[in-house]
């Protein structure tokens, strides 16, 4: 097998993403709390919406292991299934991160 060689640039555009991956993580979970309000709002036709509901929730677990949120908080928050709790905490990590 060949090794992969990288030019400059991809390896620029590689390294941009990993620098910036918690604020890509914080994108997507507020993208999941936006579509986790609209399920608890309307029914969905294709599916059952308690399913949706579940791969949503699954979806907003990895990305919290992603951003390195404490095991406590995300079983917190994966224990009570919230999206209040999920945005106010959310958030609270948009804060930091503008901080930093």
């Amino acid at each position: 097998m060949a090794k992969n060689e990288y030019s400059e640039y991809q390896k620029a555009v590689i390294s941009g993403y990993y620098s910036n991956l918690d604020t890509i993580m914080l994108q997507k979970l507020s993208e999941l709390v936006s579509e986790l309000y609209l399920t608890d709002s309307q029914a969905d036709s294709t599916s059952s919406p308690q399913a949706k509901k579940d791969r949503l929730w699954q979806r907003v677990h990895k990305a919290m292991i992603n951003i390195r949120v404490p095991p406590a908080i995300i079983d917190h928050i994966m224990q009570k299934k919230d999206v209040v709790i999920l945005a106010k905490n959310l958030q609270d990590w948009l804060s930091y991160k503008r901080k930093k």
